[in-house]
């Protein structure tokens, strides 16, 4: 089972777009796919049309010493092969309970390894702050996969993202590998194409050498939710970066046997 972090400190890189569209390929390649919606905002959730009232349940029953264990929480999606467990906006609390209820750091990896053999890949959908839900995300992970912007900016929340993810890289004492893949590129822009340039010398090795670009049509995050037929530009990208990104696991893989 390969367990995948989609996450970025800086918010409005795409991410949730980015998990869904990679879990929709896994899925379509005949891999079992569970999607984990860790953040409290639930957008990977609503995009699946669960609505927020009744609140679903969800990750936040991993965290309450409920007993629920992700195959009991895991709804099937309009897609095969493809399943998710739900985010509730009470995730946002326990940030609070954090400081005073100990093992909640680690709730997230003892649900997976109960899930072993369950599914091919997992795919957490972080939020876009760094706290509890995230580096539960971290400690569990085998991967780490960054989406960023390709402006000026979005290069900051990369490399405090990657410096995140080696601390606790440190902390679990296991290598977590780190994939940086660049996202709503618009090469009409000077910024853009010289933001892309950098970032793939910056990271040359870790970055997919590609960019997924501008594309409106990822924007209906609930057609790429339902299965239908979608293509474009960005979808397409999507694609070629999963690609890469399985290459990646691959040749790990090889240099640990």
């Amino acid at each position: 089972m390969h367990v995948w972090a989609i996450a970025n400190q800086k918010g409005g890189v795409g991410k949730t777009t980015t998990t869904l569209c990679l879990a929709r390929g896994l899925a379509l390649a005949g891999h079992r796919v569970l999607l984990v919606d860790l953040d409290p905002h639930a957008s990977l959730t609503r995009a699946f049309g669960i609505p927020a009232n009744p609140p679903p349940n969800g990750t936040h029953d991993l965290f309450t010493g409920s007993g629920a264990t992700l195959a009991s929480l895991a709804r099937p999606t309009g897609i095969p092969g493809l399943q998710l467990v739900a985010a509730q906006p009470a995730l946002a609390t326990l940030e609070r309970r954090g400081s005073t209820q100990p093992g909640l750091g680690l709730a997230l990896g003892r649900a997976l390894h109960g899930a072993q053999g369950s599914c091919d890949h997992v795919l957490l959908d972080c939020p876009p702050t760094l706290g509890l839900l995230m580096v539960n995300a971290l400690a569990a992970a085998d991967r780490l996969v960054v989406p960023t912007q390709t402006d000026p900016l979005a290069l900051h929340g990369v490399a405090d993202m990657l410096r995140t993810a080696t601390m606790v890289e440190r902390s679990r004492r296991r290598p977590l590998p780190q994939y940086v893949l660049p996202t709503l590129f618009d090469r009409r822009t000077r910024a853009g194409v010289r933001s892309l340039a950098e970032l793939h010398e910056q990271y040359a090795g870790r970055a997919w050498p590609g960019a997924v670009p501008m594309d409106t049509r990822l924007r209906d995050a609930h057609a790429i939710a339902r299965g239908d037929d979608v293509d474009g530009r960005g979808y397409e990208a999507y694609g070629r970066a999963l690609k890469w990104l399985l290459a990646q696991d691959e040749v790990a893989q090889r240099r640990a046997a």
